[in-house]
């Protein structure tokens, strides 16, 4: 198994890919630019590269310094990376707040409506009757076509430079919490202080997503770069391991998104 046993099955693929993407690096010696990444996969990448690789250097970019999505450029060390590099677009429109409000998930759902895979859509962000989102280039004629309501409101795109991009009005809340294990209901039950019996009826129930997949295995294992959503809780981050305890229990390193 080598390096795949340290990661979940179902990231197995994705490894695969990482790995296919190296030996074409290495045969070719062009760069690869990923789709966008979440924190988890940003992760994965980073621990099978590692920090100091002589072969290769890997940088990150989803259009400002605290981006949660984020593309990956890996290319021969050699090599000259720059922000332009990422082929990034901020489109942004505009909404009467007095007479609707829109969120994250409106903005998500309209442009996955369109018939484009999530793994093109970057950072969301909304705000003061404004809505702003970071894409790949190569889509932008299509978006400034076709992406043309949400939630029934007529928008109209507009390309802006990145250096428009609004500031994240997500605000996190970070903790040290100790926990007997990394089982998922035992990380819920302490980030979020609910109940034994509460995190199993939500995770049983289909209301928990590790990663923006459901997870309803009470014992699913969560590594480090995680992203947990509880429906009617929040969101969360299981950021790193810190250390155990005398009475071996873990350490970690979380976080809770503050609700505004």
């Amino acid at each position: 198994m080598g390096v795949y046993q340290h990661f979940r099955e179902e990231e197995h693929p994705f490894l695969d890919q990482v790995f296919s993407w190296l030996e074409l690096i290495q045969r070719t010696y062009e760069r690869r630019l990923t789709d966008f990444l979440d924190p988890r996969e940003q992760t994965i990448i980073q621990s099978i590269i590692g920090p100091n690789n002589s072969n290769f250097q890997l940088r990150f970019f989803g259009g400002a310094k605290q981006s949660e999505r984020q593309r990956a450029i890996i290319a021969p060390f050699y090599e000259e990376i720059t922000d332009e590099c990422f082929e990034l677009v901020l489109l942004e429109g505009a909404f009467h707040e007095k007479f609707m409000s829109l969120n994250h998930g409106d903005v998500m759902g309209a442009f996955l409506s369109l018939g484009i895979d999530r793994s093109k859509l970057g950072d969301i962000i909304v705000s003061d009757g404004v809505f702003q989102f970071i894409t790949d280039e190569t889509i932008v004629p299509y978006l400034l076509t076709n992406f043309v309501s949400v939630k029934r409101a007529k928008v109209k795109l507009q390309r802006q430079p990145l250096s428009n991009l609004h500031d994240s009005t997500e605000q996190w809340q970070f903790y040290e919490k100790v926990v007997p294990s990394l089982r998922l209901d035992a990380v819920i039950r302490s980030l979020f202080n609910i109940s034994r019996k509460q995190a199993t009826l939500l995770i049983e129930r289909g209301h928990v997503k590790v990663n923006f997949k459901v997870v309803d295995q009470l014992a699913y294992p969560l590594n480090e770069g995680d992203l947990m959503s509880v429906r009617g809780k929040g969101r969360g981050k299981f950021i790193e391991i810190l250390g155990r305890t005398r009475k071996d229990n873990l350490k970690i390193k979380t976080a809770l998104l503050k609700n505004n």
